[in-house]
């Protein structure tokens, strides 16, 4: 189903109202600061649109181009933020209260590596029966993989190890 997203509309040519206006061509290129109307006159004598890019300037910046591929540059824009936004996950290592060395390096190179691919890390080991009374077992195993990855400089502790429930969790974002 999908969301409802407010229609962004694009103010272009004779919709423009300020007194003094920044123009700039289809390469970004400034040409002037001028009145609406010189700046309009200039873009149909190119056959292209006045398209205002930000109002919030001193003076606002218009832009002579194409009204169509003003609305394609924004929408590939807006994609790409999209894309970036999702790009980082959070990914989980998790530990066993007693685990053999070899394994504990297993896991710590994958922590460095999910890491150096810019996700962030979660640190997790579940308490299982008696295991809980020897919590200070568990928090010297996250102080070895933390230790680790600042000393590299692949990361920072986002979460500082605490338990909740019968997890302990700490969580790691790339620097």
């Amino acid at each position: 189903m999908p969301r409802y997203q407010p229609k962004e509309y694009i103010i272009a040519n004779y919709r423009i109202k300020f007194p003094q206006i920044r123009v700039l061509d289809d390469q970004g290129k400034m040409i002037g600061i001028m009145s609406p109307r010189e700046a309009m006159i200039k873009a149909q004598e190119e056959g292209r649109d006045l398209v205002l890019i930000t109002p919030e300037a001193d003076p606002p910046v218009t832009k002579i181009i194409e009204l169509s591929k003003h609305k394609y540059q924004l929408k590939q824009k807006q994609a790409k933020a999209r894309k970036n936004s999702r790009s980082q996950e959070i990914k989980e290592v998790r530990f066993k209260m007693f685990m053999g060395e070899s394994d504990v390096e297993l896991r710590k190179k994958r922590v460095i590596k999910f890491l150096e691919a810019g996700n962030k890390v979660r640190l997790s080991l579940e308490f299982k029966g008696r295991q809980i009374s020897k919590k200070e077992f568990a928090y010297e195993l996250f102080s070895q993989v933390t230790t680790l990855i600042t000393e590299q400089g692949l990361g920072k502790l986002e979460i500082e190890p605490k338990i909740i429930g019968r997890k302990l969790i700490a969580q790691a974002t790339p620097v």
